[in-house]
This record gives C-alpha cells, sequence and structure tokens, in this order.
C-alpha cells in the first residue's frame, strides 16, 4: 500500500487538558504512527555538482497538558509509564507543573518543575529543532503517484 510522503513533519504532540496513563500510551501509538510514515529523500543538486541526499530526521515526538491526574503531577506514575518506551516521548510539557525531556545520551527522562513550564518547554523545543536544519529535497514525483496517474 502506497502512502503520501510527510518529509516536512519535524514533530508530532497530543494536546490533552490533563494527563495520565491512556493518554500517555494513546501519544506513543500516535508518535510511532507518524514516525512510520512514508519519506522522501533526493540528491541535492546545485552549482558544483550534487549532495548526496539527506537522511529524513527523527521526528519528534511527545505531549502538551495543562494539568496531571496523577499526584504528584509529576511523578513516579509518569516516569514508569515514560520508561516503559523509552525515548518515544522525546518532550512533553504538563503546564501547571513542569516539562520533562529524554535525554539521549544518558537514556533517561529529566524532569523540570515550577518556573514558567509552557515557556521553557517551548524554548527546548526550539533549540531541538534548530539541529533538524532544512527538509530533504522532496522527490514531487512520489506526490504523483497518489494521483493514480
Amino acid at each position: 500500500m502506497r502512502q503520501n510522503p510527510a518529509e516536512s513533519v519535524y514533530a508530532v504532540f497530543e494536546a490533552k487538558q490533563s494527563i495520565n496513563a491512556t493518554y500517555v500510551n494513546y501519544a506513543h501509538e500516535k508518535i510511532e504512527s507518524v514516525r512510520k510514515l512514508y519519506r522522501t529523500s533526493l540528491p541535492i543538486p546545485h552549482a558544483g555538482g550534487t549532495f548526496p541526499a539527506k537522511a529524513p530526521i527523527k521526528i519528534i515526538g511527545g505531549i502538551l497538558t495543562f494539568e496531571s491526574d496523577w499526584t504528584p503531577g509529576m511523578g513516579e506514575s509518569l516516569m514508569t509509564l515514560l520508561k516503559k518506551e523509552e525515548g518515544v516521548l522525546d518532550m512533553g510539557c504538563i503546564a501547571s507543573h513542569g516539562y520533562f525531556n529524554y535525554e539521549v545520551e544518558k537514556k533517561e527522562y529529566k524532569f523540570i518543575q515550577g518556573g514558567k513550564p509552557a515557556t521553557a518547554f517551548l524554548f527546548k523545543l526550539i533549540s531541538q529543532l534548530q539541529f533538524s536544519g532544512t527538509v530533504p529535497m522532496i522527490d514531487v514525483l512520489e506526490y504523483s503517484k497518489w494521483l493514480g496517474n
């Protein structure tokens, strides 16, 4: 079965009023389904020759909520769920409590609580996106296949 190309997807977030086990598990599934989308990449021609095709980046996945159904809002219950599938949820924000991110080098989650979580989370997300660079060169003919021609 042919899928539509999705080269320009940099991140996917599940947004809910509150975080709980059901929504964390749902976010895991949703993020993995987006990461499996078909993405194209072609060599990049330039005046001096051709650059090789750029490999698609890993799509950042996360969850955004206002509140938490747990007490404490960012405690062991959340950590246990996140560790179940380490690295699937790269980051998340619980606006009334804090935010978290997965540190690849340490292979662990870091919780940052208090302060201005939504703003701090936004800066963290932007800093991660800066390393993504530009999108790969899209194979536009892949899009035409969707037309059935």
